[in-house]
């Protein structure tokens, strides 16, 4: 054995021969985390045999220490082997070599356009999936509730009163204040630009058509998405973690019955209710903006409002209302029924019950704005 250079970290040794690497002492964490963090290469590029019969103690990250050298060499296209050792020593490198994640070869070659376009098709069969499987839960909701209409004992009213608290009264001054500031912004952003032309008066127009027809119950409904749909996941997906819902099932309880009508019944209530003070916060944050930059009296505001604002206005925006209700409950439940043991399952249903809740409000207030302009509405 010549005197090549050689990383020493303590107890361990490491000494190069040629085309080998003996190692000697003691290769256990604390070892391994030294050598690694040194940063320079800890063999040299002609070293393929590795001797660890002078290794007198090895854990685990020793094991994964030899492992790692051995596959580094194998990316390279270098026949690397571990020679030496005990027994026992050798059957905790070869329990290590099994246990590590080995990358998959599909991610390791570049995508080609037949990949993407399968990774396309297989969204949209899922996609296509969970549509079926929330069309399902809806239809399993809507039996329930016939069946609560014919036996109306089954409707657990303390509870709907509890999320009536916890969805609407609850979260009136977020909805308030919201829909208040979104009125001062249209008044203000509307009055620069109608200035322009010696229209500032219709910036009443512009404020009761925004506000009563698209953005109060749209807006509403993204806030009560992330706020209760959101707490719809976690709650039930706590208790299917601990595996009440199970044991519910056990005893013969329906939990749709239980825990997801009280929930939607409420949504459906509360949410119209929500859009109207959201309407009313809406318009008077726009008055008084008006009234501040333009000089619109309340007075010249309230009868222009009166006048010149059809009443289907407010009535398109409370036609949706229930609809977005019902989209909300349905997603926030249904995820919520979908977690699995971990707080990782809760963490990403959670996440997804909101994106998907806010992203359908948005389509169905779309496919509800082309409806009413075909309708003359």
């Amino acid at each position: 054995m010549n005197n090549a250079p050689s990383i020493t970290a303590r107890t361990v040794t490491i000494q190069t021969d040629g085309a080998c690497a003996f190692f000697s002492g003691s290769l256990v964490i604390a070892e391994v985390n030294r050598i690694v963090s040194g940063g320079a290469e800890i063999l040299a590029g002609d070293v393929s045999t590795i001797d660890i019969t002078r290794l007198t103690q090895m854990d685990t990250a020793g094991a994964w220490f030899l492992v790692e050298q051995q596959m580094r060499a194998e990316s390279d296209g270098k026949d690397l082997s571990i020679i030496g050792g005990s027994e026992a020593q050798q059957q905790l490198i070869e329990t290590v070599r099994q246990n590590l994640i080995e990358p998959d070869e599909a991610d390791l070659r570049p995508q080609t356009w037949a990949d993407q376009l399968e990774d396309f098709g297989r969204t949209v069969v899922q996609g296509g999936r969970k549509a079926a499987a929330l069309v399902s839960f809806l239809g399993q909701i809507v039996a329930t509730m016939a069946g609560i209409i014919i036996h109306p004992r089954r409707l657990r009213l303390t509870s709907v009163v509890h999320h009536c608290q916890e969805i609407g009264l609850n979260a009136v001054p977020i909805v308030a204040l919201m829909a208040f500031l979104i009125g001062v912004v249209l008044a203000f952003q509307g009055s620069a630009q109608l200035r322009q032309f010696g229209a500032e008066v219709f910036v009443v127009d512009l404020i009761a058509i925004s506000i009563l027809r698209e953005l109060g119950i749209l807006l509403t409904a993204i806030i009560v998405a992330g706020r209760s749909g959101s707490a719809f996941t976690a709650s039930i997906g706590s208790m299917k973690m601990r595996e009440e819902i199970d044991a519910m099932r056990t005893l013969g309880l329906d939990p749709v019955t239980i825990l997801v009508v009280p929930r939607v019944l409420a949504l459906m209530l509360m949410l119209p209710a929500l859009g109207f003070i959201a309407d009313l916060s809406g318009l008077i944050g726009g008055a008084l903006m008006s009234w501040i930059e333009l000089g619109v009296s309340p007075a010249v505001f309230q009868s222009r409002l009166v006048s010149n604002t059809d009443v289907w206005h407010f009535a398109v925006g409370m036609i949706k209302a229930p609809f977005f209700a019902l989209i909300i409950g349905v997603i926030g439940c249904y995820e919520g029924m979908l977690v699995g043991g971990n707080a990782e399952s809760l963490g990403r249903r959670t996440s997804t019950s909101v994106v998907l809740a806010i992203f359908m409000v948005i389509v169905v207030d779309a496919m509800f704005s082309i409806f009413f302009a075909v309708v003359g509405v």
